[in-house]
């Protein structure tokens, strides 16, 4: 059976080599087997049929069983013309309307014949109209064979090629007809009839051609439960795999370093949630296993001192560590962080980036060769081939989604064993999303913030209602305060953005001539852009104009108001990142998220949530659900390693879970995955692996 699903599409009636070319650059479909997972993206049922008398213009679509009485062609200006076939069923007159292929239409449908028509009907001049119907003729369409017509999604390449809808049907009907045989199992009984799932046989063809609602959902239940079995059991093999044969470095002791810190240096207390945190790492580095943790927490919830911690128990067992940060500038905030923190204790603290060049760069290589630098603060310049480490232990990767996978498998080359990873993220990743993405990784959560710290009060204005905001802002910096107001420029590319953020720029200048101003955007060159924002650092601008440039960035304490225009144009986790650039101080801090009245139902929704909640991981879930999990912020950059072709892991939670817990009893029970009575699973993970050359990176 595998064999027929492992043909050259070309080779398929109504396919040949011309359209395959279109559907293999398309949709990656080259053979059999790939058209038969190209699944329908809604069904609609066809096997009532309504009379004229009884539709209306609101009704989905619909068939209608007679005959063309007459056609009447209108001219519609120059070498355009509108197709009116005036239809009965012998109660009623429906007008069946064509734009286009006008010729085609009378020359291949007869007057007094019986046809189905299907299609969406509205209401023009009191008449009931279908635009562009499909039409078959009665005597060959056998309704209650028909069931629910599934529908495929096309892209705009495809369609200036002539494919259709209809025409991706014919040959998904054609391909089912043709395979004779039952299609091969890949899930063994033992999972199948205890969970009470489908064969994959009845699956693949219910999914494209369902008789009832019911057989629908059955057979998407168990195409999705597949799909995310062998996404999870491919993250738990690499995570197991991984863990048996890579031994961790043993810290074996927390020293003198770390106690000074602690009983002398530490800010405030910390929080429930970084002391549970903290007793998971230590438990990490003291397993003889190596670590792979992910932390995740809030903007201001005490990351950074949670990986200071752990690095001083790295440095008290005589280990190097390193942080690497996404940008230039936050690298500098975490060596201004951590120096401050470390104040009067004898760490050696150095920074690598773009800029340290020359005799200083050689300075800091030679340091890392002979081991006399503690704690290495960089960029992607870390990860370059020139750096090495005399004995490196512990590796803080501070917001993951802006380095790959291979880069943080560079890391680890950098050490005769790989270090202890630890990955924070400030983009608050949902569970089901999270167990996806950084299946590998185990999940730590800060979910507290530190003591003092007063929640943001979000609100949403409208465009019409700023002078009375540029009012509070006044009253604000008369205050003392600093104000953040960004301007959308999601693209870098977009001119016409930039060109908005300069006139905003300019009138904001006239709008508040007694205080100065900064302006930041990632046109800018990087000593500009350092200049701008160690003005509004230091206190010297009040106001900082910029784009989302500073979504990842500084800490400014005295900052207390974010200000966001255009707010409909960003993201829900967008939007959090930025209000998370205020809040840092003791002072009450406000986000305004300024919008048009013109608001889609989406976008208010997605404004709603801000205003009602600061919780990252319910933005997340809500962020999740409202865009899918290829858009979500964060999620992009470090990929869905594998193509989900049915799943939706913002809606199917439960079977993501389900598929995890079902992936990791195979996990204990054959480790070594040598075990015949897995065999069946074990050989179709390593056909998907080949097929899809991104699964391997999904760790």
């Amino acid at each position: 059976m595998l064999d027929i699903l492992e043909q050259d599409i070309q080779f398929l009636s109504g396919v040949g080599p011309s359209r395959k070319k279109i559907l293999n650059e398309e949709l990656g479909i080259n053979t059999f087997g790939d058209l038969l997972e190209y699944y329908p993206y809604k069904y609609v049922d066809r096997s009532k049929l309504y009379s004229i008398s009884e539709l209306s213009g609101d009704m989905p679509f619909v068939q209608i069983h007679g005959k063309i009485l007459s056609f009447e062609t209108f001219d519609m200006g120059p070498r355009k013309q509108r197709l009116i076939a005036h239809f009965s069923d012998g109660n009623g007159i429906a007008e069946l309307v064509w734009f286009q292929g006008c010729k085609y239409i009378t020359k291949h449908y007869k007057i007094n014949t019986d046809y189905i028509v299907f299609g969406k009907p509205s209401v023009f001049n009191g008449r009931i109209n279908i635009a562009h119907p499909d039409i078959d003729l009665a005597s060959e369409l056998q309704l209650n064979d028909m069931g629910m017509q599934p529908y495929y999604s096309l892209t705009e390449k495809m369609k200036k090629h002539g494919f259709t809808s209809r025409s991706i049907e014919k040959l998904t009907k054609s391909l089912i007809t043709k395979i004779s045989q039952s299609i091969d199992e890949t899930i063994p009984p033992f999972i199948t009839e205890r969970l009470h799932l489908v064969s994959r046989d009845k699956a693949l063809r219910d999914i494209h051609y369902p008789k009832t609602s019911h057989d629908l959902q059955r057979a998407r239940l168990r195409l999705k439960f597949e799909e995310l079995f062998y996404v999870q059991l491919n993250i738990l093999r690499y995570a197991s795999d991984h863990r048996r044969k890579y031994k961790g470095y043993v810290f074996e002791h927390v020293g003198d370093k770390f106690n000074q810190f602690y009983h002398d240096n530490l800010p405030f207390s910390l929080t429930g949630a970084q002391k549970r945190v903290m007793h998971e790492i230590r438990a990490d580095v003291g397993s003889r296993k190596q670590m792979n943790r992910l932390l995740q927490g809030d903007v201001g919830s005490g990351k950074t001192l949670v990986a200071l911690m752990s690095m001083l128990i790295a440095i008290d067992n005589n280990y190097q560590t390193c942080i690497m940060a996404p940008t230039e500038i936050l690298a500098e905030q975490h060596l201004d962080t951590i120096k401050s923190f470390l104040d009067g204790i004898d760490v050696h603290v150095e920074l690598l980036s773009g800029i340290i060049k020359g005799k200083k760069r050689n300075a800091v290589l030679q340091g890392l060769i002979d081991g006399s630098i503690d704690i290495l603060i960089g960029t992607h310049a870390v990860i370059e081939d020139s750096v090495q480490f005399k004995h490196l232990g512990l590796v803080v990767v501070d917001e993951q989604h802006r380095f790959g996978v291979a880069q943080r498998a560079k890391l680890w080359n950098k050490s005769l064993n790989p270090p202890h990873v630890l990955v924070m993220t400030a983009t608050p990743i949902p569970r089901t999303l999270a167990m996806t993405l950084y299946g590998d990784l185990d999940v730590s959560v800060i979910d507290e913030l530190p003591p003092g710290r007063k929640p943001i009060e979000t609100r949403h204005v409208f465009d019409n209602q700023m002078t009375s905001l540029y009012n509070g802002i006044r009253k604000q910096i008369n205050e003392g305060r600093q104000v953040y107001i960004v301007f959308p420029l999601i693209k870098e590319s977009e001119k016409s953005d930039l060109k908005n953020l300069e006139d905003g720029f300019e009138a904001l200048k006239e709008i508040f001539p007694e205080f100065h101003l900064s302006k930041v955007h990632g046109k800018m060159k990087s000593k500009e852009k350092e200049l701008e924002m160690q003005n509004f650092v230091k206190g010297n601008t009040q106001i900082l104009v910029a784009t989302t440039v500073i979504e990842v960035g500084v800490n400014v304490p005295n900052a207390s108001v974010m200000i966001v225009i255009n707010a409909e144009r960003f993201g829900l986790s967008q939007l959090h990142q930025l209000r998370g650039r205020v809040g840092r101080g003791a002072d009450q801090s406000f986000c305004i998220l300024v919008t048009s009245y013109k608001l889609s139902s989406e976008t208010r929704k997605r404004i709603d949530i801000m205003c009602d909640t600061n919780d990252g991981f319910e933005i997340a879930e809500a962020d999740l659900k409202l865009r899918g999990p290829g858009d979500l912020e964060g999620t992009q950059q470090s990929g869905m390693a594998f193509d989900l072709k049915i799943a939706d892991i913002a809606h199917d939670g439960q079977i993501v879970q389900l598929a995890r817990n079902e992936a990791q009893t195979i996990i204990e029970n054959d480790p070594l995955c040598q075990s015949d009575t897995y065999k069946m699973l074990w050989n179709r993970l390593a056909k998907l692996r080949k097929n899809n050359i991104n699964w391997s990176a999904i760790s």
